[in-house]
């Protein structure tokens, strides 16, 4: 089975590509979805998150702090880097156990959508990889639409992750996903390449 990988910045649209390859019937493991979910229910992880950073991380009712994990993230690299040596791991085994349940049905092809696949390390664990590019200045318009985030925070988180240019010198396929960009016409393209 090939697994291909589907990256992107933040505000790249990666995700409206990845909802692209699975209307067209393509199984989609969702990574940033799957890492929530473990982070809650894990109790190996909510355990490491804990020790690390404290009781802060969770709210009362069990869910994550998202302003403050979030924080931690973007602000810290040394945390940033923590935090994904504790939740990456996890969401690794959880997608090999994903994979096998596809292998048996006789899937040729997955995707899997990480908007840090190269900075998690997940690259090692697929064969092809895809980059959703889009110009900074939409990028960064959608993200302040989006979260409701300042300009300047949007900046930061777009700087805490790798550049598109290093991203596409590591990829096989690029998908441009500018707001005059048809997607669906290149995702058929790449389908073909990989089948």
């Amino acid at each position: 089975m090939i697994k291909v990988g589907l990256t992107g910045g933040i505000g790249s649209g990666k995700t409206t590509v990845a909802k692209v390859f699975k209307t067209l019937g393509v199984p989609v493991y969702y990574s940033d979805i799957e890492a929530k979910i473990i982070t809650v229910s894990d109790e190996k992880v909510i355990k490491a998150l804990i020790s690390e950073f404290g009781n802060n991380v969770y709210l009362p009712d069990g869910n994550v702090n998202k302003p403050y994990l979030s924080k931690l993230i973007f602000e810290n690299n040394e945390s940033r880097e923590k935090i994904n040596n504790i939740i990456h791991p996890a969401v690794a085994k959880h997608f090999n156990e994903w994979v096998k349940a596809y292998e048996t049905v006789g899937q040729k092809y997955v995707v899997k959508e990480a908007a840090i696949l190269f900075e998690s390390g997940a690259y090692k664990q697929v064969d092809k990889i895809i980059t959703v590019v889009t110009d900074v200045n939409q990028r960064i318009e959608r993200l302040i639409k989006r979260d409701n985030n300042s300009r300047e925070e949007v900046i930061q988180k777009i700087n805490s992750q790798i550049s598109d240019e290093d991203k596409i010198k590591l990829s096989d396929y690029v998908i441009y996903n500018n707001d005059d960009d048809m997607i669906l016409p290149q995702v058929l393209e790449i389908i073909e390449k990989i089948v």
